[in-house]
Order: C-alpha cells, then sequence, then structure tokens
C-alpha cells in the first residue's frame, strides 16, 4: 500500500490542503486580509487550522497560483491586488459570487458575458442543425416545467453552455463554462425570487434566442441573448438587495 491510498497520508494533507486553501482565499476575496496586506505566519496558520507546515506551504503554493499572494524571503506573504489575481480561476470565481455584497463582481462578470455570449448566440444561427435546436427547445422546456429552483437553474445552466458549444469555438466554450459554474448558485435565489410572470418571461425570452438560432438569423439570436443576459442581471442584483 502507498501513502497516496484511499485513506493514506497523502489523502489525509490532500484533504488538509484544500481545507486551508478554501477558508484563507474565502478571506482574501472577502477582504479581511486587504491587498497589499501579510497573511498570518507559517506558524499562525498552522495553529489556527491545526496542520501541520507541509499543509500550509502546499496551500500557500496554490494560492499563490490563484494569483492572490505573493511570498518573499526574509519579506513575508502579502495579498495582492485584486487587478492581478486570476479571474478564470474556477475556485477565485467561486468565492467572489459568495460574497455578501457581490454586485461589483456582478457587474464585471456580466460585462464579459455580454461580449461573448450574444456573438456565440451569432454564431450558433450559422451553424446549428435541426437536431441542436431540438435540444435547445427541450431545454427551454425544462426550464418551464421544473419541479424546483435546482433544476430550472440546471437547464439554464445547461442551455448557455449549448450555446458556447455550437459556436464551434473552443475558447468561448471553456470561458463560458467557468463563467455559467460560478453562476449557478446565485440562479437558484434568483429563480426562487421571480413571481409567475416573470418566470414565463424568463422561458418565452430563452425561446427566442432559440427560434432565432433556428432561422438562422445570427443579429437576432445576438440581439435576443443580450436581452436574456440583462434581464438575468436585473434579478440576480435584485434578489441579492
Amino acid at each position: 500500500m502507498t501513502f497516496v491510498a484511499s485513506g493514506g497520508l497523502g489523502s489525509r494533507i490532500g484533504n488538509h490542503t484544500a481545507h486551508v486553501v478554501e477558508q484563507l482565499g474565502r478571506a482574501i476575496v472577502a477582504g479581511e486580509y486587504p491587498p497589499e496586506t501579510m497573511i498570518p505566519l507559517d506558524p499562525d496558520i498552522s495553529e489556527m487550522f491545526d496542520v501541520s507546515r507541509t499543509v500550509v506551504r502546499e496551500a500557500k503554493k496554490t494560492l499563490i497560483a490563484k494569483g492572490l499572494i505573493q511570498s518573499k524571503a526574509k519579506v513575508g506573504t502579502h495579498v495582492r491586488p485584486a487587478e492581478q489575481w486570476n479571474m478564470f480561476d474556477p475556485d477565485v470565481l467561486r468565492w467572489h459570487a459568495a460574497l455578501k455584497n457581490a454586485g461589483p463582481f456582478l457587474d464585471e462578470l456580466f460585462e464579459i458575458r455580454l461580449i461573448f455570449e450574444p456573438a456565440a448566440a451569432g454564431r450558433a444561427a450559422e451553424r446549428a442543425t435541426k437536431e441542436d435546436c431540438t435540444r435547445l427547445f427541450k431545454l427551454v422546456d425544462d426550464m418551464e416545467t421544473g419541479n424546483d429552483r435546482a433544476a430550472i437553474a440546471v437547464a439554464d445552466l445547461e442551455f448557455h453552455k449549448a450555446v458556447l458549444k455550437l459556436s464551434g469555438n473552443r475558447f468561448l466554450q471553456s470561458l463560458g463554462d467557468l463563467v455559467q459554474a460560478a453562476l449557478f448558485s446565485l440562479f437558484k435565489s434568483d429563480i426562487a425570487e421571480r413571481n409567475s410572470d416573470e418566470a414565463a418571461e424568463f422561458v418565452q425570452n430563452h425561446r427566442a434566442i432559440v427560434r432565432a438560432i433556428a432561422a438562422g438569423s445570427a443579429e437576432e439570436a445576438q440581439a435576443a441573448m443580450h436581452a436574456v443576459i440583462l434581464a438575468g442581471q436585473r434579478g440576480l442584483l435584485s434578489s441579492l438587495k
């Protein structure tokens, strides 16, 4: 048996490292350790989380790779300016989405969505087959008939991922997957706040995207996607107030 087998030393160290990364990462993104300030010393972190120095070093390596911190010999470890963080790291995105005051982050997130998702919808209109459109219509139906907000959020997530995939651009697809995953939990809270009229409009707006794609109209598909993203932003910001 090796140390990395299930339940072995490697597994335990990995779990402890992930926990330290999660807690420190959330704290940094939440501003508990502001940019340019020092995070606790290794012995203090070790005591805070009751972990070994090895775990602390591995956790710091992970946070350095995410762009959150920088470590210098004889100086210590400080938090980097927020503009230097890797915003396409899944954990960094998730930590931002979990903020109590997520408004500024959402403004930036929806701004980039407005840049690439309408373009992806336009490309999809040029490439989608009848079978592709049938699947998109099915996902819209799932949004309408979902038994709970999680099911509706999943259908919404899969819809936007499908449109991005139909663009045929792997960069758009990968970028969209990250953004949609970050928004998933927030979509669920937005859905819970919708009244019946808003829910019906939500479905109709998504169906308009598919109709435009099915008709091969790139301009209409772009405009319909633009409208859906703006409506989603308004709904999310309203639900977070």
